[in-house]
């Protein structure tokens, strides 16, 4: 998937893309045709940068019921000629998500639209499992004879079957379909799922990878095959390393760390690193000097999974160098340094943000570390990465870092973050947020009664508001 264009920040746009909770208020003040352009724009053009992973139906569907929004613009989506041409599932994933949370708060015509994409569109599969969560079994089988005859019934179209069958995420349709009176759906969908589980059942019996009694060598040469299968195995790999290398194998595995293949390198500073061995720093830094790309990233993962107390030392002559190594060294600090590194730690963040920007990836594992080490003076670098960042789950960070180094935390940002689009954003604030805003408490009681939100948020929300409260 491409890149999606984030707005900036300051416009609803930007704030919805975002998915922050001022996205949503300054959207219910906004005017009604306004808010829902941005709105649709969003789901349409899925602005998350990681769409397996980061947050957004759930808080695009409730903007959607408080505007009272039309599904017009959804549904030409869904069923445009492109759906035909471009069958990744990210053009339409986020639009069939916020559908299926429509449904679930009694929207018939998203329930409505669902059904019938699972019956003709590309994206049936995901269009089916978010049917399986909230539809009926009358409509479920309904889609039985339509699903079904997207997979021909020769060779070909049965094992495209058994495999759909197997894959499944939900698997309650398939069920339902299996127990069906029609013998022409019931006996080819048992059929398939027999097929998928001895399928499985082969892979499992043909398991590919090292065998007991390989060599050291044998385990390099598996690592780099991997390689130039355009798969990374180092890490498996070491751990074979570990079943099958004695003391005598030391020299080998050291010769392989300096100069070995791309595959074997990796696989044995990984190795060295996870053994503690008091040559692994200096190979580490060899390799960040001297390897490939592939190695360079082995070589800090590496050293960033060491926890021993020279590891930690090591880190604290290494943060100040201005290359990966020291931006590796300022992440250890961040996950295992003490109150005397905080220097170090906020130079590492302010760095990044400056060099990188607010959606750096090394951002994440420093600002856990600010708000590990409750570094103060490091609150405006988190407002900072807190309203630019692209990526709800760093913002999220930010927030739970802001609420151990900013006074400021409960009356200001947490109140916006009960409106947030990630469930553990929305835990922080439920925990922090000042009560003496009116709109926190009325947020509470909805947060408390909402039969979609996940029970972490409403566990913290019952912490603050009694039940006499959240009835009001």
């Amino acid at each position: 998937m491409f890149d999606p264009v984030i707005a900036p920040s300051g416009t609803l746009l930007g704030l919805l893309q975002r998915g922050r909770g001022d996205g949503t208020l300054h959207a219910l003040t906004a005017p009604r045709a306004e808010a829902l352009a941005a709105l649709n724009h969003c789901v349409l053009r899925d602005p998350r940068h990681d769409w397996q992973v980061e947050n957004r139906s759930l808080y695009y569907a409730r903007l959607f019921l408080d505007l009272n929004g039309e599904l017009d613009e959804i549904e030409a989506h869904l069923f445009e000629v492109d759906d035909v041409f471009d069958t990744e599932e990210s053009r339409t994933g986020l639009a069939l998500a916020v559908l299926g949370h429509l449904a679930s708060y009694g929207r018939r015509d998203a329930l409505e639209l669902l059904r019938r994409y699972a019956a003709s569109g590309s994206n049936w599969a995901w269009a089916l499992d978010e049917l399986a969560l909230r539809d009926d079994d009358a409509g479920l089988r309904a889609l039985a004879a339509p699903v079904l005859a997207r997979f021909a019934t020769d060779p070909e179209g049965e094992a495209e079957l058994a495999a759909a069958v197997r894959d499944a995420f939900e698997p309650r349709p398939w069920r339902l379909w299996a127990d069906d009176p029609r013998e022409s759906v019931s006996t080819r969908v048992r059929a398939a799922h027999e097929t998928g589980c001895f399928d499985r059942w082969q892979r499992q019996m043909r398991p590919a990878g090292p065998r007991p009694g390989w060599s050291v060598q044998a385990v390099f040469e598996w690592a780099q095959q991997g390689i130039e299968r355009g798969a990374a195995l180092h890490v498996p790999a070491a751990r074979c390393l570990t079943a099958v290398a004695g003391p005598e194998d030391r020299p080998e595995i050291l010769a392989a760390a300096k100069d070995g293949t791309d595959g074997a390198r990796s696989t044995a500073l990984r190795y060295l690193a996870d053994s503690n061995d008091p040559d692994a720093f200096d190979l580490i830094e060899l390799a960040v000097a001297t390897g490939s790309p592939l190695v360079v990233e082995a070589a800090l993962d590496s050293f960033e999974r060491m926890r021993s107390i020279a590891a930690v030392d090591r880190a604290r002559g290494w943060a100040r160098r201005p290359d990966p190594l020291g931006a590796a060294a300022g992440r250890m600090l961040a996950c295992l340094g003490g109150t005397k590194d905080r220097d170090l730690v906020l130079a590492a963040l302010r760095e990044a943000v400056r060099g990188e920007g607010p959606d750096a990836p090394t951002l994440w594992t420093l600002v856990d570390g600010t708000g590990r080490l409750g570094i103060v003076c490091a609150a405006p670098v988190l407002r900072h990465i807190y309203r630019e960042t692209a990526s709800s789950h760093l913002r999220g960070r930010a927030a739970r870092a802001l609420a151990a180094t900013d006074p400021s935390f409960a009356t200001g940002f947490a109140v916006e973050c009960l409106w947030d689009c990630e469930e553990t954003t929305r835990e922080i604030a439920a925990r922090h947020a000042e009560t003496g805003d009116a709109r926190v408490v009325e947020r509470l009681r909805r947060l408390a009664a909402d039969p979609a939100e996940e029970a972490e948020v409403q566990t913290a929300v019952r912490s603050r508001i009694g039940p006499d409260t959240a009835a009001m």
